[in-house]
């Protein structure tokens, strides 16, 4: 079972690199805005589903941009299978991952109570 699972892994890399590509550079939908980074992906072990995990930086409307990206998982997912040579390409659900902002949040509250330095 092991080897599947790396095997599994390698497949999760292969697609978040070649989905950060698509979706930084492929896509073209308006409501997509803003910095859009995919930190991890997840899939099924039938590789029927892929759980996209993606942070958003800097978009006019999140939910707006999260909407976009599942109404343009129809393309993305063509693509994918387009430059990943798999039997089935799997079905792509979108996670919005606040770990980075929720990090970016712990970071300025650390920095408003720690004692400021004079240099």
């Amino acid at each position: 079972m092991p080897e599947n699972q790396a095997r599994l892994g390698r497949i999760e890399e292969e697609y978040r690199k070649e989905l950060s590509q698509i979706i930084g550079y492929e896509l073209k939908n308006p409501n997509v805005t803003g910095l859009i980074s995919v930190t991890k992906v997840k899939v099924t072990n039938d590789l029927k589903y892929a759980k996209i995990f993606v942070s958003i930086l800097n978009s006019k409307n999140v939910k707006e941009t999260l909407a976009g990206l599942k109404k343009s998982s129809g393309f993305i997912r063509s693509e994918l299978a387009r430059r990943v040579n798999l039997r089935n390409t799997p079905e792509l659900i979108f996670e919005l991952d606040d770990s980075l902002e929720y990090g970016a949040r712990i970071d300025s509250i650390l920095r408003d109570i720690m004692p400021k330095k004079d240099d």
